[in-house]
């Protein structure tokens, strides 16, 4: 029977062992391959690393389970055996392992977005940890290990997840940044209590940099963190060679390493990928020659060892910007659509902006690359619209092109420009545009997007650190009610008002009924609701809307009626009255309307505000 992990941990400093991924990848595993199916597939090659290790004297071996969750399994094809690929893993290690060295179960971050950046709720992330964590006991694991995370979120569901199976003991461990933060900038005196205060036995740092970084953020931690810490960098950053990774910290400097992380406080120390038995031998020796070194602890608790982040109080909704001051007091408000030119020259975007703020509209409303298009940044756009014409601007920002931390970066950027109004969307995929072959990032969705411009107008970052002043910026999503799954429509849309969510505008109505049973399904949510107008210019336009445009559907009387048009001039005076027919039939049920201008003509978009009443214009 293995040794209790915890009172191992109180008797002296325990050792990890290294990499099982980068070991495998050496044996001639491919990188596309799923390294934890080798547990059903190839058990012997994962034992012989696992039995290197063991062999060299670590304490601690960890399973060959890292990526083996439903949701990365499932990019496998492999989501019916997560339990057996786990339970094997525990088996295989529990084996290797012998009566002298314990088994961690390794459990690595899901791969997708939980609240508060994605859909994925902090119950249903827990139930998928739990899921794993239920067959990693059942194999035979002494502990749990979770390595290599980068959102806070993400691990509390974590732990949830395996205290919901068992109260085997927990290291958890985040990942962090050359510059000693999280990859999403929370600094480790922050996450290192935050973790701390969660129910596991110890907390610490791992992989994706070397022993300097590791060391420097582990001095971060501990004067702010009572729990026993744990390091386990990688042996450097890894060097590409013709398409092969390598990692060049050699043994000795990873024992060096070691020493000064013990005499700083860490009572786990191990390796990550690129580390090898040599390096643990190495570190080994280090570890045994030192004798257990004593850190000096705060007396404070954890939780009161720094100051919180705390949020401040956002700007009032009605003072953010003319837009938001007219939704506040609930008057009718025109959005009409330009597009950004896909070259440099704005004369014709700003004579369009002149001819619509000399009609009354109240906001140009800017997408950001149109169906995965390449043209002018939005942002640019409505800088110079709002400096030189002196209409107000609402930017589409999608979250195809960028990660989180860009995102953060752009939306405080507009902010500084003067820009107030914001449209948060997930964005069209790369294929159904110009560039098909272009990299999208999808790194959060429109709802993680959302949270993020809620904690900015509460002065703080993606991390909970304070920026300063907070943003105003007014945030919209869109909403498409005639969505085919309209179930799941209604669950995402609930989902970005409580992200934060404070208007919305729907794709183009052309079918009525559908889109008045949409707000129904949404009253208990309601925010205001700008609905989208499409004048269509022609039957091969109405053909493209509803055939090629996601989330759109023309019903065949209004194909019906375009058909009809025997002219150019006949289909724009039909597209107009369509138009104006849906508009006045919605007025009575909505807070605005966003007008298409299709083809630039801005003309058109005016026309179809005729159908507004006089008094329900500028502001009357």
């Amino acid at each position: 029977m293995a040794r209790d992990f915890r009172q191992l941990l109180a008797g002296r400093i325990v050792v990890f062992d290294g990499a099982t991924g980068t070991r495998l990848y050496d044996a001639g595993v491919f990188l596309n391959r799923c390294f934890d199916e080798l547990n059903l597939t190839n058990p012997e090659l994962v034992e012989e690393v696992h039995r290197a290790y063991v062999e060299v004297g670590v304490d601690v071996i960890e399973t060959n389970t890292f990526g083996a969750s439903r949701p990365k399994l499932a990019k496998h094809g492999l989501d019916d055996d997560v339990e057996a690929i786990n339970e094997a893993g525990a088996r295989i290690a529990r084996a290797a392992a012998g009566d002298d060295c314990l088994v961690a179960g390794a459990i690595g971050p899901l791969g997708l977005r939980i609240e508060p950046w994605g859909p994925t709720s902090v119950a249903e992330a827990a139930g998928l940890f739990a899921e794993q964590a239920r067959a990693l006991v059942a194999g035979g694991a002494d502990l749990i290990c979770l390595e290599t995370f980068y959102d806070l979120a993400e691990v509390e569901a974590a732990v949830q997840g395996v205290r919901q199976v068992c109260d085997l003991p927990i290291v958890a461990q985040m990942t962090i940044n050359d510059d000693g933060n999280s990859l999403e900038g929370v600094a480790p005196d922050v996450f290192g209590p935050r973790l701390a205060a969660l129910d596991v036995d110890a907390v610490g740092v791992n992989c994706s940099v070397g022993p300097a970084a590791m060391l420097a953020a582990l001095e971060r931690m501990v004067p702010v963190v009572s729990k026993p810490l744990a390091v386990q960098p990688n042996a450097g950053r890894p060097r590409v060679v013709e398409n092969r990774n390598f990692y060049l910290c050699s043994p000795e400097y990873m024992a060096v390493h070691a020493k000064r992380m013990i005499t700083a406080g860490a009572k786990i120390v191990g390796g990550c990928c690129g580390t090898t038995p040599e390096h643990l031998k190495a570190i080994l020796r280090a570890v045994r020659a030192m004798e257990p070194q004593q850190r000096s602890m705060s007396t404070a608790s954890s939780a009161g060892t720094i100051e919180e982040s705390k949020a401040v109080e956002p700007v009032p909704f009605e003072e953010r910007s003319r837009f938001s001051g007219g939704l506040a007091e609930s008057r009718f408000v025109v959005s009409v659509e330009m597009l950004p030119p896909k070259g440099h020259d704005l004369s014709r975007c700003l004579a369009g902006a002149r001819k619509l703020h000399d009609a009354g509209v109240d906001v140009i409303n800017i997408p950001d690359g149109p169906r995965a298009s390449a043209r002018m940044s939005p942002m640019a756009l409505a800088v110079a619209l709002q400096a030189q014409v002196g209409i107000e601007t609402l930017i589409h920002y999608c979250c195809r092109d960028r990660n989180l931390l860009g995102m953060q970066s752009d939306l405080l950027g507009a902010h500084c420009l003067g820009l107030r109004n914001v449209l948060v969307i997930t964005g069209d995929p790369p294929k159904l545009g110009d560039y098909p072959d272009a990299t999208a990032v999808f790194d959060v969705d429109s709802i993680g997007l959302t949270n993020m411009v809620r904690r900015l107008n509460c002065g703080l970052d993606v991390g909970g650190n304070p920026i300063g002043e907070p943003t105003s910026l007014c945030v919209g999503v869109g909403a498409n009610p005639g969505a085919l799954d309209i179930k799941r429509e209604v669950s995402r849309f609930e989902w970005k008002v409580d992200a934060g969510a404070e208007f919305a505008i729907t794709q183009p109505v052309f079918d009525v009924d559908a889109f008045l049973s949409f707000l129904e399904r949404i009253e208990h949510v309601r925010i205001p609701v700008l609905a989208g107008i499409w004048p269509l210019a022609s039957y091969r336009n109405a053909e493209f809307m509803n055939n090629e445009v996601p989330g759109v559907d023309v019903p065949q009387s209004v194909l019906d009626r375009m058909r009809r048009a025997e002219t150019k001039e006949a289909a724009r005076r039909t597209g107009i009255e369509i138009a104006q027919e849906m508009l006045e039939t919605l007025l009575p049920h909505i807070q605005g309307v966003q007008i298409a201008a299709p083809f630039g003509r801005y003309q058109t978009a005016i026309d179809v505000m005729q159908a507004i009443p006089a008094d329900r214009l500028g502001g009357e």
